[in-house]
């Protein structure tokens, strides 16, 4: 399986319901590295995977939406603890929807896997990988 991998990163606020969760049930900033690795298994007509500079201003423009807010306050969010882990979801279900609207490219449609990886430090990081 081939694959290709963009990244950013995005610095959010938040804070957390649940006992579980410690001092981090108080607000809490976090700078998030985001990997977004796009997998097929065979490549397009023109040699890639997908188009990097497109994957790259998706991934830019997704993450815009996040940058500098405070996950707490985001409609579509209440409810939900946002985990690293439901973030990875969120930004894979959105980075999926680029692809079915177009938005990477006619090549992208051959695309069969996404992969985001959210890492909050150099020591932990949690993904989401799914198919499409």
């Amino acid at each position: 399986m081939y694959s290709l991998t963009v990244r950013d990163h995005f610095m959010i606020a938040h804070s957390f319901q649940g006992e579980v969760f410690g001092p981090a049930q108080k607000l809490h900033g976090a700078t998030y590295v985001v990997d977004a690795s796009f997998m097929r298994t065979e490549l397009d007509g023109d040699g890639l995977v997908v188009d990097i500079g497109l994957a790259s201003q998706v991934l830019s423009e997704i993450l815009a939406d996040f940058n500098y807010r405070n996950l707490d306050e985001i409609d579509e969010f209440q409810g939900h603890n946002t985990t690293t882990e439901f973030m990875a979801k969120v930004i894979f279900d959105r980075l999926a929807g680029a692809v079915g609207d177009g938005r990477l490219g006619d090549g992208a449609s051959g695309l069969e896997k996404i992969k985001v990886s959210l890492k909050e430090s150099h020591i932990a990081w949690a993904s989401y990988e799914g198919n499409l």
